[in-house]
């Protein structure tokens, strides 16, 4: 019995040994931030949480789009487990906020947090992203104040900044003003430093479609592939049929909703007006004639499912602005080289009868309208007529007229001219 309870206590304090050890999920943060990162570091907190781990973020970017940080914000605010923001170089902009929103910060020697100014710089952005900065970080136990200036050039922080420039926290000053938690010099370090001892750290890497979303979604990708599919679009609609430019659209703009897809900004509702949208174009450009409501409608529904795709009014203006600005500059430059190329020539008839080379065009009676004249021949209705001292070829309103009879032009239709007996 006692080799019995001994071997159950061995097995106990064996089992609280391996309990004790910290499973730490590295997740790197790094380039542009984008739509499609926060589907990373959601994945990344799941695994975190369902492992009982921490979950260890390691920031070097110069930023990004400030809808996808704020999404990453909420979703560090909400986290049952411990996060720690380690900022390896920078943490600028959007990543600012990544930062700021997770309890524990620590920075690399050589390292900075802040320089956050949106662009554009307007009073409303400036006053919603300060008020974001300052939230976020009174939520951790830190001055909004010093926050807000990462936003705002108008904020005076005496022994800090002075009034007129945008704040950007050194290492040193993190540590002084409450911002960074520690210094380490690797992620081990900054462990230690917060009283891990025993972790084993199991690296995050994005799978296959989180880096498609990634990629699909950052800004350049974005807009390229916004302009494209108008492009294709705007060249199609403006020609007969449907050809590559159309099908190179429509694959443009899919791929822009898909990346959006697998980021989790679109939904079926998004993709489903988009697909009426480009059906209104095709029976536009199919069935019916010319250009008309169909196709407007269409317009729209396409238009409607980007603005409902960016979430963000204002950010999808400007993407649409730059899309159909570039595609019409782009259809007018193509449109003045495509029709100077061999290729194109061959497409359309170039060859011209100009007068130079001798070609003439159809005769003008309009002259003879009212005139009189002699049938030199019986009308049969057509025949000949003598009007001054010049031989016409005429035809009756349709009854026969004989030889040698007074006639009138009564019109004139081009070459033809209809005469009527004067009786």
């Amino acid at each position: 019995m006692l080799v019995l309870l001994f071997f159950v206590l061995l097995l106990s304090l064996g089992t609280s040994k391996i309990s004790a050890v910290t499973s730490v999920y590295s997740l790197p943060i790094q380039g542009e931030i984008e739509p499609g990162l926060a589907n990373f570091v959601a994945r990344g907190l799941a695994l975190a949480e369902k492992d009982n781990g921490i979950l260890l973020m390691e920031i070097n970017t110069f930023g990004g789009r400030v809808d996808a940080a704020t999404e990453i914000k909420d979703l560090l605010i909400q986290a049952r487990i411990p996060v720690i923001a380690y900022v390896t170089d920078r943490a600028w902009s959007a990543g600012a906020l990544i930062t700021l929103a997770a309890p524990l910060v620590a920075m690399a020697p050589g390292s900075s947090v802040g320089s956050a100014e949106p662009r554009p710089l307007e009073e409303k952005t400036v006053a919603a992203l300060r008020a974001e900065f300052e939230a976020t970080a009174r939520r951790a136990g830190r001055d909004g104040r010093i926050a807000a200036a990462m936003v705002d050039a108008d904020i005076e922080i005496e022994g800090l900044i002075e009034k007129g420039k945008i704040l950007a926290l050194s290492v040193e000053d993190a540590l002084e003003w409450g911002f960074a938690d520690v210094i380490g010099l690797d992620r081990w370090e900054v462990l230690a430093a917060f009283g891990y001892e025993d972790f084993e750290i199991i690296h995050l890497t994005p799978h296959w479609a989180e880096k498609i979303a990634r990629f699909l979604t950052t800004s350049t990708v974005s807009s390229l592939l916004l302009t494209l599919g108008f492009l294709g679009l705007i060249v199609e609609i403006t020609t007969p049929g449907w050809g590559v430019p159309g099908t190179g659209g429509l694959l443009a703009l899919s791929l822009f909703f898909g990346g959006r897809y697998i980021a989790g900004l679109a939904g079926f509702e998004e993709i489903g007006l988009f697909i009426v949208g480009i059906l209104l174009l095709a029976i536009e450009v199919f069935v019916i004639p010319g250009f008309g409501l169909v196709g407007i409608l269409g317009i729209l529904a396409v238009v409607s499912s980007i603005v409902l795709v960016f979430g963000n009014l204002q950010a999808a203006f400007i993407s649409l602005s730059v899309a159909l600005l570039v595609s019409t500059l782009a259809l007018i430059f193509l449109g003045k080289r495509i029709a100077k190329t061999k290729f194109w020539q061959r497409l359309i008839l170039s060859q011209s009868e100009s007068k130079q080379e001798g070609y003439q065009g159809p005769p003008d009676f309009s002259m003879l309208l009212g005139q009189q004249g002699t049938a030199l021949t019986p009308l049969r209705p057509a025949g000949t007529v003598v009007i001054g001292e010049q031989r016409f070829n005429v035809v009756s309103e349709g009854e026969f007229i004989d030889a040698n009879s007074l006639v009138e032009v009564v019109s004139t239709e081009g070459s033809r001219v209809v005469v009527r007996e004067i009786t």
